[in-house]
C-alpha cells in the first residue's frame, strides 16, 4: 500500500521544467522510454543541499522477481550519501543495470526529497518467463530436396524446446531440449548467476546428448561437405559440465567451467576424412574454461553507447591417445559511441589463438562459424588463428513507440515497442593456417566486405536484421539475422 501511494504522489509532483533549473540531456535508451530527468525534481524539493541521504528504496511491480535480485544491482544502500551534482546519472546507471537483467519490459526510476533525505522508487514491468517452443524442422538442406525423397516424413525433427527464465524469482534459468526424429537431442541446463544477499557466487550445470544422421566432415572450396546416413548416425556427442560464477553486478561476470566430453563418429566419416579426429573414431577429453566478461553497454540487446570486453582461456586435455592438448585464447572488445543526434558509431575487434602441435579437422575452426565477416555467409574459413574487425554507423530511422494490441489483457504481451535503425558497415578479417588444402583459397587471405542494413528492435530483446553485403570476391547478397552484429 505504501509503495502504491508513493507512486500516486510522484505522479502529482511538479515536473522538472517547473523547477527553473535546466535539465541534463541523457541519450534516449533503446527501450524507448520517455522519462523526466530525476535530479531536477529533487533539486526543486531540496534546493540547498549538496548531498542527500538515501532514506528509503522501494521496488514496485516485481511480483515474481525477488528483491534480493534487484538489491544486488544497486551501488548504493539505504543510509548512504549521494552527491547532488551526480545524482541523476547515478540513478540512471542503476536503472540501466536493472533493465539489463533482461527480466523486465521497462524500468522506471523516480525520487522525492524531504529535508535532504531521499525516497527512491524503482518501478518494473515484468516479462513472461516461460517459453515452450515446439520443434518441427526438415532434415534436408531445403524444402525442395526434402519433397523429392520418398521417405520424406521420416526425415523430420520434432520435439519441444522449453526455457524458464527467472526461475523461483531468483534470475535462475532452466533450459531443456527434447528433440526426436531424424536427429536426436536431449539437453538440460541450469544457470544461477548468484546466491546469497550480495549474489556474488553462482553455479552452472548442464548435460547434453546429441546424435545426428548428417555431419559436415570436410571443407572443399571453402564450403562444408555433408555426409548423410539413412540407417546410422555419423556423429554422436555427449557432455556434462559444472562451473562456478563470480558476479559483481550484471555488468561483470567471470565463469569457471569444467566439462567432460565423449564424441564418436562412424567409420564412414573417417573413410572420407581420416583426420576428422586424431587417433581414431572416438575421443574423450576434459575441458577447463575461464571466461571473464565486462559489459558496460547501455542496453545489452541493441547497444548504442558504452563498451564490451571479454577474455577467454580454454585448456583441453585429451584422455584418449593420438591428439595433443590444446590451449585456446580468445578476446573481444567493442566500443559504442553517440555521434550526436540520431547517429551512432560502433567498432568491434575479436581474435583467437590456438596453441597446439597438431589439430584435428573438428577443432580447426575459425571464421564462418560463431565469428563471421559479413558477406561470406556461404563460406567457412578453417584455421588456428584469426582476427576480425567490424565497424558501422547507425542512424535511428523511426521510433514507432509502443503499439497496443487490443484483445490482450496482459501487459507482458499487449504492448510492443518498435524502433527501426539504418546501418552501414564494413568488416575485415584474416585467418592464419599453416597448411591449406589447394582447393581452399580463403585462409591466409585478407577478407573484406561492406554493406547496408535495416535493424528492427522490439521487446524480449529481439533484434531482426535485413542486410545487403558485398565481399572482396565481388559477391553480394541479402542476409537475414536475429542478433546485433557487433
Amino acid at each position: 500500500m505504501l509503495s502504491c501511494f508513493l507512486t500516486f504522489l510522484l505522479g502529482l509532483l511538479p515536473s522538472a521544467s517547473s523547477a527553473g533549473r535546466p535539465e541534463v540531456a541523457y541519450a534516449s535508451p533503446p527501450d524507448s522510454l520517455r522519462r523526466a530527468v530525476t535530479d531536477s525534481l529533487v533539486y526543486a524539493q531540496c534546493p540547498d543541499y549538496a548531498t542527500y541521504r538515501v532514506a528509503t528504496i522501494l521496488f514496485v511491480g516485481n511480483k515474481v522477481t525477488r528483491e534480493t535480485v534487484l538489491w544486488a544491482e544497486l551501488d548504493f544502500r539505504e543510509g548512504d550519501t549521494l552527491q547532488a551534482p551526480t545524482l541523476g546519472k547515478r540513478l540512471e546507471a542503476n536503472r540501466r543495470r536493472l533493465f539489463n537483467l533482461q527480466l523486465f519490459h521497462q524500468v522506471l526510476v523516480q525520487a522525492v526529497c524531504r529535508n535532504g533525505e531521499l525516497t527512491i522508487l524503482y518501478s518494473v514491468q515484468e516479462r513472461w518467463y516461460t517459453f515452450p517452443v515446439p520443434i518441427f524442422s526438415l532434415a534436408d538442406r531445403n524444402f525442395r530436396s526434402w519433397l523429392d525423397r520418398p521417405d520424406r516424413w521420416q526425415r523430420v525433427d520434432y520435439g519441444l524446446h522449453v526455457v524458464r527464465r527467472n526461475f523461483r524469482g531468483r534470475n535462475e534459468q532452466l533450459l531443456g531440449n527434447l528433440q526426436l526424429g531424424f536427429n536426436r537431442k536431449y539437453e538440460l541446463f541450469y544457470e544461477a548467476p548468484g546466491y546469497g544477499r550480495r549474489r556474488r557466487i553462482g553455479v552452472g550445470a548442464g548435460f547434453s546428448y546429441y546424435r545426428s544422421r548428417a555431419l559436415d566432415y570436410a571443407t572443399r572450396q571453402d564450403k562444408l561437405l555433408n555426409l548423410r546416413q539413412e540407417k546410422a548416425f555419423p556423429i554422436e556427442r555427449q557432455y556434462a559440465s559444472l562451473g562456478l560464477r563470480w558476479r559483481r553486478t550484471v555488468q561483470h561476470l567471470t565463469a569457471l567451467d569444467v566439462s567432460y566430453h565423449r564424441e564418436q563418429v562412424s567409420d564412414s566419416v573417417l573413410y572420407y576424412n581420416p583426420t576428422y579426429y586424431l587417433g581414431g573414431p572416438r575421443r574423450e577429453y576434459l575441458e577447463l574454461a575461464l571466461v571473464s566478461t565486462l559489459n558496460q553497454r547501455n542496453t545489452f540487446a541493441y547497444p548504442l553507447t558504452g563498451q564490451y570486453a571479454q577474455a577467454a582461456l580454454t585448456y583441453r586435455a585429451f584422455l584418449t591417445s593420438g591428439a595433443p592438448d590444446i590451449v585456446t585464447l580468445r578476446g573481444r572488445y567493442a566500443r559504442y559511441l553517440a555521434l550526436g543526434g540520431p547517429f551512432y558509431y560502433s567498432i568491434g575487434a575479436q581474435a583467437q589463438f590456438r596453441l597446439t602441435s597438431r589439430v584435428s579437422y573438428a577443432d580447426n575452426r575459425a571464421l564462418g562459424y560463431e565469428a563471421l565477416v559479413r558477406g561470406y555467409d556461404a563460406y567457412v574459413i578453417d584455421g588456428r588463428h584469426y582476427g576480425l574487425l567490424q565497424q558501422g554507423v547507425t542512424y535511428k530511422l523511426l521510433d514507432v513507440g509502443r503499439l497496443h494490441l487490443k484483445g490482450l489483457r496482459t501487459a507482458k504481451f499487449n504492448t510492443i515497442p518498435l524502433v527501426f535503425y539504418l546501418n552501414t558497415f564494413a568488416d575485415v578479417g584474416y585467418v592464419r593456417q599453416p597448411t591449406v588444402l589447394p582447393t581452399n583459397r580463403l585462409p591466409n587471405r585478407l577478407l573484406a566486405s561492406g554493406g547496408v542494413a535495416l535493424h528492427l528492435t522490439t521487446y524480449y530483446d529481439w533484434v531482426f536484421t535485413l542486410e545487403y553485403a558485398r565481399n572482396r570476391e565481388q559477391q553480394g547478397g541479402l542476409f537475414f539475422r536475429t542478433q546485433f552484429p557487433i
